[in-house]
This record gives C-alpha cells, sequence and structure tokens, in this order.
C-alpha cells in the first residue's frame, strides 16, 4: 500500500519496472482505478489519475502477472465459521481491465489446481471470519500451473448468475440465510450440492474435506454495453426506443434499461448482461452467439453486440488460449 507518489516510487523501485507495474485503487473496479505503468515518469502521472478516479481509497502497487488468466472462486461465509467454496469463474476476456464475457467451470485449470485455489479461498474467509458472499481472485499462469491471489471482493458480483447456473444454489437467497443466522450446511440447496440425500436434515458438513457433486454444465455470459466499437469502445448515452431479446431454455438475459429509456452520460456503460447454459463449453457458445445475433437494441446509443459475437467465433476463444492480455492485443 502507498500514500502518495513519493512512497509509489520507493515501492516501484523495489518491484522493478522490467515486468511493467499495476497501480490499483482497492476500491476500484470494472475498469476505474487501474493502471499499467513501466517507468517512473508515468507512474508519477498514472498515480494521480487513480488518486482521481477513486478519491479516499487505499492505493497498492503490484508487479504485473503476464500470460495470466484471471480466475476466481465463489465463496460464502456464515456465522458459524464455517465456508463454501461454490466453483468459480474464469473472467480472462477483459478490455482495459474490464470483464467482457464470465464462464464457469474454469475449464483451464486441472481440477487438483482449482481445488487447492477453492481451499485456499475457504481458509481465507474464516481466518477473517467473513460472512456473506464474496469473491476471491487469482491470476492463474497455464503453462506453469501457478495461481498468485489478487483480492476478495466482499459483494455479490454481477456475474453471480454463472454460479448459480452450474451448480443450481440461488446466491442472493443463500446469502439472505447466512444473514439470518442459518448454518450453511442446513441450506437445501448447498445440501443437495453436496449430495446429501436428505436436503433439510441438520448433519453437518465439512466443505475443506468433502467434495461437492461433479459440475455436468458450462456456462458463458456475455455484457451488454453502451460503447461504440468504431471510436475505441467510447461510452454513448442516449435513448433507447426498443430492446428486442427473448430469453429461452438455454439463456437468459435482463436488461437495466426498459422501452423509452435511456442511458445518461453519468452511468455505467453496461446495460445488460446474457448467460448461456450448455453441456459443455462450446455448445453454451454456440448458444450465446445464436442468441446475441437475435438481439435488437434501437435508439440513439452504440452497442458492442456484434463485436462480441466475432470475438466468440475466433480461434483463440474456441481453443481457450487466451489470456487476460489477449482482448487488448487484438484491438
Amino acid at each position: 500500500p502507498c500514500r502518495n507518489v513519493e512512497e509509489a516510487i520507493e515501492a516501484a523501485n523495489r518491484i522493478g519496472y522490467e515486468n511493467g507495474i499495476m497501480i490499483k485503487a482497492s476500491e476500484g473496479g470494472g475498469g476505474k482505478g487501474i493502471r499499467f505503468v513501466d517507468n517512473e515518469e508515468d507512474l508519477k502521472n498514472a498515480y494521480i489519475q487513480v488518486q482521481n478516479e477513486v478519491i479516499g481509497s487505499p492505493i497498492f502497487l503490484m508487479q504485473l502477472c503476464k500470460n495470466a488468466r484471471h480466475l476466481e472462486v465463489q465463496i460464502v461465509g456464515d456465522q458459524h465459521g464455517n465456508a463454501v467454496a461454490l466453483n468459480g469463474r474464469d473472467c480472462s476476456t477483459q478490455r482495459r481491465f474490464q470483464k467482457i464475457f464470465e464462464e464457469g467451470p474454469p475449464v483451464i485449470a486441472p481440477r487438483e489446481t482449482f481445488r487447492e485455489m477453492e481451499k485456499a479461498a475457504q481458509r481465507l474467509t474464516q481466518s477473517i471470519g467473513y460472512v456473506g458472499a464474496g469473491t476471491v481472485e487469482y491470476l492463474f499462469n497455464a503453462d506453469t500451473g501457478k495461481f498468485f491471489f489478487l483480492e476478495l471482493n466482499p459483494r455479490l458480483q454481477v456475474e453471480h448468475p454463472v454460479t448459480e447456473g452450474i451448480t443450481l444454489v440461488n446466491m442472493p437467497a443463500t446469502q439472505l440465510q447466512v444473514a439470518m443466522g442459518i448454518p450453511l450446511y442446513n441450506i437445501p440447496q448447498i445440501r443437495r450440492l453436496y449430495g446429501k440425500e436428505d436436503m433439510y436434515g441438520k448433519d453437518k458438513i465439512d466443505f475443506l474435506e468433502e467434495e461437492y457433486k461433479e459440475i455436468d454444465s458450462h456456462v458463458i455470459a456475455a455484457r451488454i454495453t453502451a460503447e461504440n466499437p468504431d471510436e475505441g469502445f467510447k461510452p454513448t448515452s442516449g435513448s433507447i426506443e426498443r430492446i428486442k431479446f427473448q430469453s429461452t431454455s438455454d439463456v437468459w438475459g435482463y436488461f437495466s434499461v426498459g422501452a423509452n429509456g435511456g442511458i445518461h452520460e453519468f452511468a455505467d456503460s453496461q446495460f445488460g448482461h446474457l448467460f448461456a447454459k450448455g453441456a459443455n463449453r462450446e455448445q453454451a457458445r454456440k448458444a450465446l452467439v445464436l442468441a446475441l445475433k437475435e438481439i435488437e437494441v434501437r435508439g440513439e446509443i452504440r452497442t458492442t453486440v456484434e463485436y462480441l459475437v466475432e470475438l466468440l467465433e475466433t480461434d483463440a476463444f474456441k481453443e481457450n488460449t487466451i489470456d487476460t492480455s489477449w482482448l487488448d492485443g487484438i484491438l
């Protein structure tokens, strides 16, 4: 953590600029409060920019992790010291550090490695006495199999339906039950995930030792944003006359703007989210492509829908060989 530019320069000299350095406000997110630098002059300017974007937030410096995948574990802690890991998500498709697609389960990591990530997330949750739903984020190197802790997001994330789709656990309902003081091992959907015959039983579950049932589906989510792909993805604002989208058994979605609504210039650019489910990654990908081709948004704003289809059809995405820098590299 750094309190001013001078401390940031000192920390950067200790880390070294060779691989690049990330400046990150701990209260930032969605691409705000984060900058990449590889020299002292840029560091001075970027530190001030991060400070101004997320006023009052602590700021950290860390070495850039290259060729990394962004994998995260969905955790829930209860009031009785228990912590469960409900699988996780791969959010490696990013543009300027903002997630574009989210998917689960994270098939790039071997099951044993991901189980280690889950257990580490559970131990962290228990050690700080965290209660509620949260996400432990990691950077994972697919070549070496090593993973590195990034942060704990102490909230329910916008992509949590990915986890709901593969585990069949209702996340807001689980959060409410935990807040009511119900132990995790007494929550019916969690008991079902762990293969307990009596969903309403009271016997305890050792979440660090026992394994949940094998995940037998895949979900890929796409964020629908009001950005103009022809102008460097500049956010657009204006009225929306009509949004045409029909949820199906394979794909469901929601939009925060209705007919005759609009997006003002101070709003976040995301106004919709689609979640496609299939028996495997390829089936989910095809379902998402078809759903995106069906969407129609009429109005003054521009959207990234056509561009998302192009990305889903690339060989790199189909073969799952991407990393967090892939998208910025092909733009």
